[in-house]
């Protein structure tokens, strides 16, 4: 989202006294934001200009702080006026407080004309003149802006998919030694019903319904401490949040909202695979994990 742009125009005459001499200037500035905030610095006499201006910059930035600053020169006549009243005002509060501090000394025409609201230059206004001036020459910082976007977004695309790389990596590594750890616990429990089973009987052969109740319990605690740790959901979730987020980077122009959201998608679930985590190998991966993914929500954060 961040970028610069800056574009100036200047008439043939800028340099003369000639009344439609004129010098303007665009300077376009854009930084990281969660939402589309624009911000337009114009000279009082151009307001009416900035429902246009806005109008143009929200046609291709979406999100981002946006600062623009248009600056215009010009010969045009001004009207100027004098407020006699609010100066002989100023005036006598100045001369009672010069008694009054015994400080004797005359206010100078240019203090009192430097006093707000005694005088005021209005600038001619010539909406349409001063439009046909600026719109190609906005329209061009825009362009040049958005330029500058696109390249920072495509260097930030590389370094962010380069840690989904990563973090593909780590998790069929997490993949790998928790199907280790699921074959090893329901070894574990058939040796220790088999155990039971043993103790139940004595030894001998079971009838056929103390077998099924045994089989049935065996069956029922290993589901239940497979629950407890197996990630297998976990995994299969990240497997679909990983591709829709490479997917999201080659199909959405804008792809920064939708992406902020799968990260915290994808740290649901590897938060919930390091709580699960049995063996050292997992939790190694998982503290990698996290690390790429915070990598990827900073990049994210100049993503428009």
């Amino acid at each position: 989202m961040t970028g610069y742009a800056y574009k100036s125009l200047e008439s043939a005459n800028a340099g003369a006294l000639a009344e439609n001499a004129f010098s303007l200037s665009v300077e376009i500035k854009s930084y990281n934001s969660r939402f589309l905030e624009t911000f337009i610095n114009i000279p009082p006499f151009l307001s009416g200009l900035e429902p246009k201006i806005r109008e143009i910059a929200m046609e291709s930035i979406h999100r981002g702080k946006v600062e623009i600053t248009i600056r215009l020169k010009n010969n045009a006549s001004a009207s100027v006026s004098i407020n006699n009243e609010a100066a002989k005002a100023y005036l006598r509060a100045i001369t009672a407080l010069s008694e009054d501090l015994r400080l004797y000394e005359d206010p100078s025409l240019s203090l009192l004309l430097s006093m707000n609201g005694v005088m005021e230059a209005e600038q001619s206004r010539n909406d349409d003149f001063y439009w046909e001036k600026l719109e190609p020459i906005f329209r061009s910082a825009i362009t040049l802006l958005n330029n500058e976007r696109a390249r920072e977004g495509e260097n930030a695309k590389t370094h962010i998919l380069s840690f989904m790389d990563a973090l593909e990596t780590s998790l069929k590594t997490v993949e790998r030694f928790a199907q280790e750890e699921d074959d090893a616990l329901k070894e574990r429990a058939r040796a220790r019903f088999t155990t039971h089973f043993t103790e139940i009987t004595g030894g001998y052969p079971a009838d056929a319904a103390t077998a099924a109740a045994v089989e049935n319990r065996l069956f029922a605690e290993i589901a239940a401490m497979l629950v407890k740790i197996t990630i297998a959901e976990e995994v299969s979730r990240l497997k679909s949040h990983f591709a829709e987020f490479r997917a999201e980077t080659e199909r959405n122009p804008r792809p920064g909202k939708k992406l902020d959201f799968l990260c915290q998608e994808i740290n649901r679930e590897i938060n919930t695979i390091g709580a699960k985590a049995c063996k050292i190998e997992v939790s190694r991966e998982v503290v990698s994990m996290k690390d790429a993914l915070e990598n990827i929500r900073e990049q994210l954060r100049n993503i428009e």
